[in-house]
């Protein structure tokens, strides 16, 4: 059967949705404000000096001195908790620690907060995980994470945020806790679903710790090789659609620091939502 071009219109309008669909949700979901940086980096300041420092510390620690912890490695997955309350204790936070029991071992995630002022009902939660897979002591996951994490915390120690900042250190999260109930950032969010909190953001610090120029060095799952870079040398922003605001908020605000260096720390412009008092 042969159509005119009556039909091949009525085709083409058919189709169009399908075509709209396929191309702009992929466009919707990668299209974000401002550019990447590009161009030779400068040198750091004494403040971004010490930032390196603390951070490779922290990682050198961790993955070093303690290395793999899970429940299995039960006394270096005990020891790194210790080390990360001590740490925020160092920092002058007040701690508290979710302690629950896995395989007839006490686990826990570990919480220090800087209280808000105008909105302090509203809590922005920045986390981590400080447990690593079997057999691996974890340097990119997740020691880097929580390196961040902790600097972060030291930071923002003195800042005046309208919302309130919450630090969370999470156990649990690698296989075979991982999306099973006893995985920490689950125990976590029930617990603050069951105490109504007003979590209004949430940030998770993962794996920021490699970096190539290599060209294929950042692989992806089927499908995404052709909207991402194929080098592994930036740092991912990753939500689901309900999140799809906060993104890029977040990326409006990293790129537009990595641009303009400035004086003093940058650190409040790369945590969107938080909401800087002018004291």
């Amino acid at each position: 059967m042969k159509l005119g071009r009556r039909g091949w219109l009525r085709i083409g309008w058919a189709l169009l949705p399908i075509a709209f669909v396929a191309v702009g949700v992929p466009l919707y979901m990668t299209s974000m404000p401002g550019r990447s940086f590009s161009g030779a980096l400068l040198p750091l300041s004494a403040e971004e000096s010490q930032i390196k420092a603390n951070l490779n510390q922290h990682v050198n620690y961790l993955a070093g001195a303690i290395g793999e912890r899970n429940v299995i490695a039960y006394e270096p997955l005990q020891k790194t908790a210790q080390y990360i309350e001590d740490d925020f204790k160092k920092l002058g936070y007040t701690v508290q620690s979710q302690e629950y029991v896995v395989q007839m071992r006490k686990v826990r995630n570990i919480i220090a907060e800087i209280r808000g002022g105008a909105r302090a009902n509203e809590i922005v939660v920045i986390g981590a995980h400080y447990d690593t897979v079997y057999d691996c002591p974890g340097a990119d996951d997740n020691s880097s994470g929580v390196a961040a994490l902790l600097e972060l915390a030291r930071l923002l120690k003195t800042s005046h945020p309208a919302r309130t900042v919450r630090f969370v250190a999470f156990v649990n999260e690698e296989p075979p806790w991982f999306q099973t109930e006893d995985m920490g950032s689950l125990v976590y969010a029930v617990q603050a679903h069951k105490l109504k909190e007003n979590i209004v953001a949430a940030v998770s610090l993962e794996t920021i710790g490699m970096y190539s120029d290599v060209e294929g060095s950042q692989q992806y799952p089927q499908g995404f090789k052709s909207l991402f870079p194929s080098r592994g040398n930036f740092i991912a922003f990753i939500g689901d659609l309900s999140s799809h605001a906060l993104v890029r908020d977040a990326v409006r605000s990293f790129r537009s620091a990595a641009q303009v260096p400035s004086e003093g720390s940058s650190v409040p412009a790369l945590i969107p939502g938080v909401g800087w008092s002018d004291h």
